[in-house]
């Protein structure tokens, strides 16, 4: 609940950097789309279900509140597990270094192996094909992760803390490059469209996500810590229990 509820407010505080950073590139990548259109014959098309006042509002708070929500859940029990299980480290410590190799996992790699586009970047016939190959880029990336957090456990014992991550972080970097590799290479991007509006649409989807992710990284930490350290047995026993 508590996962939950810091979630929702990494959304309600990702919402102004959206609006800020994010806005901009989406109107461009819209008025371009809409020339585009006009100028295909095809006029300015239907008015859309939803207004845009209404998408960059409501439709955006909303969307950022139920992903914060949701990754901030998922973050929690992911560090109820890791807790006790990641060395001799701090709560705080523990909630940065799961939710950093969850953002990592999750957010830079897929995003870097198939970045998003805004509006009038893409076919709409290749959508499912994108997205299955996205989502499969996630699983591999998120799998790779916990085997390399696994290696680095069982290394650590015999080359040392340090060196077993190091040793993990090139095993996914590896891995991840070959699923680069492996995967087919999608250039949907118009020679007509801005280089410009693209690079700050993909830069304004990497601080929103970042925002968020780290708002629920700080939350978690303080709130396990203060957890942790409040006089009782549970805390302890729990902690204990873990290790």
């Amino acid at each position: 609940m508590r996962g939950l509820i810091i979630g929702l407010l990494a959304g309600i505080l990702a919402f102004p950097v959206a609006r800020i950073f994010g806005g901009p590139p989406v109107e461009s990548a819209i008025a371009i789309e809409e020339q585009n259109s006009v100028a295909a014959g095809g006029g300015h098309g239907e008015a859309p279900l939803v207004s845009r006042d209404v998408q960059r509002t409501l439709g955006l708070g909303s969307g950022l509140l139920g992903y914060g929500a949701g990754i901030g859940g998922i973050l929690a029990l992911v560090l109820a597990f890791a807790n006790g299980r990641l060395g001799a480290i701090s709560p705080r410590a523990a909630a940065a270094t799961v939710a950093g190799l969850g953002f990592v996992s999750v957010v830079l790699v897929p995003g870097l192996i198939y970045p998003a586009n805004p509006p009038a970047v893409g076919d709409p016939e290749t959508i499912s094909y994108r997205s299955q190959l996205f989502g499969l880029t996630l699983l591999l990336s998120i799998a790779a992760m916990v085997v390399a957090v696994w290696l680095a456990r069982r290394f650590a014992g015999s080359f040392g803390s340090w060196n077993a991550a190091i040793i993990a972080a090139l095993g996914y970097l590896a891995f991840v490059g070959i699923v680069r590799l492996a995967l087919p290479y999608i250039n949907e991007v118009p020679d007509t469209f801005p280089a410009t509006v693209l690079w700050q649409f993909r830069i304004a989807s990497l601080l929103i996500q970042g925002a968020l992710w780290t708002v629920i990284a700080i939350g978690l930490g303080v709130f396990t810590e203060r957890e942790f350290l409040r006089p009782g047995p549970g805390p302890q026993r729990a902690n204990l229990a873990l290790r």
